[in-house]
């Protein structure tokens, strides 16, 4: 009998763990939609100049896709799309006259904020230098306002600058 009411027991907790262990994956924080750049609720420093004007999101289970507008150095606006899946596995687009941008992104452990990695591989005058960099995504706002914090690093030194976004 103790038999029987001790391997009921182990197959109740067994069963209570594995359902337990489903309902402790993180929902995932949705960035899908239309997001305007707001300039006084910005610190940009000199990056402010060439920073999205406007991002679009389109976001599946397994990949978001982000199409960002940004003014180029001539003045007209310019807009990269790029589609990024959630296994960490690194995407290749081109941007800026042609020059070659790989990203990963990643969720953070609680689900709340993506984290997309990049190298961004420029030629100049013959010379190729790489800019590295992370873009941490989170909601703020009760989600009215997207918050992408980056540090990238380049020849040139580290850079830090945090782009406020709002829904439109």
């Amino acid at each position: 009998m103790n038999l029987l009411i001790t391997s009921r027991a182990a197959l109740f907790i067994l069963a209570g763990s594995f359902l337990f262990s489903f309902t402790t994956i993180a929902d995932k924080t949705s960035f899908a939609g239309s997001w305007v750049l707001n300039e006084g609720k910005s610190e940009l420093g000199n990056f402010g100049r060439f920073a999205a004007r406007k991002i679009k999101v389109e976001q599946k289970e397994d990949a978001i896709g982000i199409a960002k507008t940004s003014p180029s150095p001539g003045g007209d606006d310019v807009t990269t799309t790029e589609t990024l899946t959630f296994d960490g596995k690194a995407s290749e687009t081109t941007v800026f006259g042609g020059s070659k941008k790989k990203s990963a992104a990643k969720w953070s452990e609680d689900g709340k904020s993506l984290v997309i990695s990049y190298t961004i591989a420029f030629e100049r005058n013959g010379q190729t230098f790489d800019i590295n960099g992370t873009e941490t995504w989170t909601l703020t706002n009760e989600g009215k306002s997207l918050s992408v914090q980056t540090v990238s690093t380049s020849p040139q030194g580290e850079r830090s600058t945090k782009a406020l976004y709002d829904k439109e």
